[in-house]
């Protein structure tokens, strides 16, 4: 999920057993939001080896590490990753496979976009069905575009039935 403010209580209220997992992308724009333009390269690279460690603890030490190296000029940044490090390590617990899933919600958003395309220029819908109507024919041509393959999808079903066994069962033969 993004960083909206109170989505997660809004989750956990839901969904009490749910696991949140905040969008590194959007953490990583909010962290250079008041970076100076000199220094946004240095940083983007500095909170690289964060987000892609192996284990959370070579994580929180790469934060340690950013943190010695630019905490004191942006100490703003720390705070952030330290404030929403229980959602953003929440991936730490899965293998790559399944980390490059959830680690972002640019997937959701670009859903979002071409859904926002085809209705930002009517102002009025002629019935109360038009609107579900046309998103519902805006998904359908989006699924059509949506030719991509989930790289190694068969291992990560699997990985994902060893995580939920509950929710996901491997169709053996």
């Amino acid at each position: 999920m993004d960083n909206l403010t109170g989505f997660s209580e809004a989750i956990a209220a839901c969904y009490p057993q749910s696991e949140v997992q905040k969008c590194i992308v959007h953490q990583i724009r909010n962290s250079i939001r008041y970076v100076s333009y000199k220094d946004i390269k240095k940083i983007t690279a500095s909170l690289k080896p964060i987000y892609t460690a192996s284990t959370e603890e070579a994580a929180l030490e790469e934060l340690n590490l950013f943190e010695t190296a630019w905490g004191e000029k942006y100490p703003l940044i720390v705070r952030s990753w330290r404030q929403n490090w229980a959602e953003i390590a929440t991936f730490f617990k899965y293998p790559p496979e399944i980390r490059k899933i959830i680690y972002t919600t640019n997937t959701i958003e670009s859903y979002h976009r071409q859904l926002r395309k085809v209705t930002k220029s009517k102002s009025i819908f002629p019935s109360d069905e038009a609107l579900p109507k046309m998103l519902y024919l805006a998904t359908q041509d989006v699924l059509r575009k949506w030719t991509g393959r989930v790289q190694n999808w068969r291992l990560i079903l699997l990985q994902f039935s060893v995580f939920f066994p509950e929710k996901v069962k491997p169709h053996l033969r």
